[in-house]
């Protein structure tokens, strides 16, 4: 049974209330909320200048370039596995074709 939960994240200050499945998404949640908080620190460290927009622009940059990366690994392991089983059907067929 999936038991939904009121939750709050903070993020550069401000609390987001959110209404979670337990089991599913409240530990993914918190823990996306926590990275965030660990960015936007690192983020405040190098760049102290800047006011909390600017930083949470700069955090949303860096997370969808590595959202990208691993999409564009994950696409490749893909067509990896996919030559690989074209290597296997070439295989069989041509060992079909010298059985003939």
């Amino acid at each position: 049974m999936n038991w939904k939960q009121n939750i709050k994240i903070e993020i550069a200050g401000r609390p987001y209330p959110f209404i979670v499945d337990k089991e599913k998404d409240e530990q993914r949640i918190r823990k996306a909320g926590k990275l965030i908080s660990e960015k936007l620190f690192q983020l405040k460290q190098r760049h102290g200048d800047k006011d909390a927009q600017d930083l949470l622009a700069l955090a949303a940059l860096q997370f969808a370039v590595k959202t990208i990366e691993l999409e564009t690994k994950a696409g490749s392991t893909e067509q990896v596995d996919r030559l690989e089983q074209i290597d296997v059907e070439l295989d069989a067929f041509l060992k079909k074709c010298d059985d003939s």
